[in-house]
């Protein structure tokens, strides 16, 4: 069996229409921007259509929770580097964490943590995951390297962004 890739990586470039009076993308868009990028990244690297969940079975994900940290402003028509990696999952729902960074990933510009509970369309209720949706979580799982929580991952980043730039 084909290793599958744990971090997904895609680019894009920041839209006018996204962005403040001072050309910055506007807080609300990087989450957008980010789940953007990991509905196509699923789909470029896994064949995993989320679309076919929601039309064919009934079924998707819904977001319960997000953490978000800015830390340098994403400005218009600057490409962005989006990763995104499944660090935790159940047989109830995944977290998703996403980093936008430069294009060339020398600056972190923000951390996202979403935690998405799986629904069921038909029943409003939520919905347990499928032996074959563990098995993918399984495959493609990247834990992170220690267990912390959103703040002290973002510190580590930051740290380690730190490195980055002084090089």
């Amino acid at each position: 069996m084909k290793e599958l890739i744990k971090i997904l990586e895609s680019k894009t470039r920041i839209h006018y229409q996204d962005c403040d009076p001072f050309n910055h993308l506007n807080n609300s868009r990087y989450i957008d921007y980010m789940m953007e990028a990991r509905t196509e990244q699923l789909l470029e690297n896994y064949a995993f259509n989320m679309a076919d969940f929601a039309f064919k079975d009934k079924i998707g994900w819904v977001a319960v929770q997000n953490q978000i940290s800015y830390l340098y402003p994403a400005t218009w028509m600057e490409m962005v580097t989006i990763e995104s990696r499944l660090i935790q999952f159940s047989e109830w729902s995944v977290t998703v964490e996403a980093l936008m960074w430069d294009e060339h990933k020398t600056k972190l510009k923000s951390v996202l943590w979403s935690k998405l509970v799986h629904f069921n369309i038909k029943t409003q209720r939520s919905h347990q995951h499928s032996d074959a949706l563990m098995e993918l979580f399984t495959q493609v799982h990247y834990p992170l390297p220690v267990d912390q929580g959103f703040e002290a991952r973002v510190k580590a980043l930051k740290e380690l962004t730190s490195a980055i730039e002084v090089k």
